[in-house]
């Protein structure tokens, strides 16, 4: 996986991206502070390829996603697709990239016009973006909703007469109008039963063999992304702990933040569920208001050491395409610290780690 993606021009890369909002208090309004959503982040997509975004509530995941796409202005950083320069484009450069990136977002429900027919809602791009005349954005329309699975003699119809599965489609088929090469798809499942989840994902996953998209996946169900994702990042509080392709991440995970968020994924075999070991966290949460000092999960990480409590960890490569920003992973400070941090780390590690139920 490290090798084809190796060979396969870079698509999308985020350069050191931050976005934080402001917070204003007092009569004046003055500001006081900053939500730190999304703090440093780095990372490269290639063409056709899937990013998985994981990470628990309230990391910056759909934040991060948004901000890809200038749905929300960059406090900082360089977002590059395609070549050219996303955050800092001006209002008439940006309309003109549209096209090239688009966006399945969560909640299907809340995301299409219900005073639109469906026709109306996957041809508004077109009418954008586009010169077709009304037969050919007919003609366009019908192939979209054929690709997506959906009959052609629904585009008259309105939302709220269709299943959850295929508002999401139809949210899909709009992304897929203006034939983009980069679509953020922001928790496209999360919305649905389990029973539909699987069926949105194989069709992603068959548009993108046909027409060659490359996506960032972001959800909180890991085990879904371990099924659609070639390489996967995991977020904690605006920062990515993690980044490795899909297997490796799985299999052997480096830092104990990405340990403990496997750990909770159930097993399917009832007798390896038993004998597993969960981890267990205890601490407290920091506010992505007033992150800790040095690294973001020192608070709560079973293995923490004092130099985790004082400086930032740097995002490094430990393998071939796995990177993790970790002391324990540092070989400067691992070999100072690590026999002092040995003993204390063992012992809350196993104070924090039970047997899964």
């Amino acid at each position: 996986m490290p090798e084809a993606a190796a060979a396969r021009r870079k698509l999308v890369e985020v350069r050191d991206l931050r976005m934080h909002f402001p917070i204003y208090a007092g009569l004046l309004r003055r500001r006081v502070g900053a939500v730190k959503a999304v703090d440093g982040v780095s990372f490269d997509i290639h063409e056709g390829e899937t990013l998985g975004l994981v990470g628990e509530s309230g990391c910056g995941k759909s934040t991060c996603g948004r901000a890809l796409l200038r749905l929300y202005e960059p406090t900082s950083g360089s977002i590059r697709i395609d070549g050219r320069e996303i955050a800092t484009a001006g209002f008439d450069t940006l309309r003109t990239l549209r096209p090239i990136m688009q966006m399945v977002f969560q909640d299907p429900q809340a995301s299409l016009n219900p005073r639109m027919t469906v026709g109306s809602i996957i041809g508004e791009p077109l009418d954008e973006h586009t010169r077709l005349s009304r037969r050919e954005k007919q003609e366009r329309i019908h192939e979209l909703m054929d690709a997506v699975g959906l009959n052609r003699a629904f585009a008259n119809r309105y939302p709220h007469e269709f299943s959850g599965g295929q508002r999401q489609s139809i949210g899909i088929a709009r992304a897929l109008a203006l034939n983009p090469r980069f679509i953020v798809c922001d928790e496209p499942i999360a919305a649905l039963d389990v029973s539909i989840q699987a069926q949105v994902v194989n069709l992603l996953e068959d548009l993108q063999a046909r027409f060659g998209l490359t996506y960032l996946f972001i959800s909180h169900d890991l085990s879904m992304v371990r099924h659609i994702a070639d390489r996967v990042a995991v977020m904690d509080l605006g920062r990515i702990a993690e980044l490795a392709p899909r297997d490796a991440l799985y299999e052997a995970p480096l830092h104990p933040y990405s340990q403990a968020l496997l750990s909770a994924v159930p097993e399917p075999d009832p007798n390896a569920e038993t004998r597993r070991r969960r981890i267990i966290l205890t601490g407290d949460v920091p506010s992505p208001a007033n992150p800790p000092r040095g690294c973001n999960f020192s608070t709560r990480c079973p293995r923490v050491m004092p130099v985790c409590r004082e400086v930032e960890p740097a995002f490094r490569e430990v393998a071939p395409g796995h990177f993790t920003a970790c002391h324990l992973h540092d070989p400067a400070i691992s070999q100072t610290a690590g026999t002092a941090a040995a003993p204390e780390a063992k012992s809350t590690a196993d104070t924090h780690v039970q047997q899964g139920a």
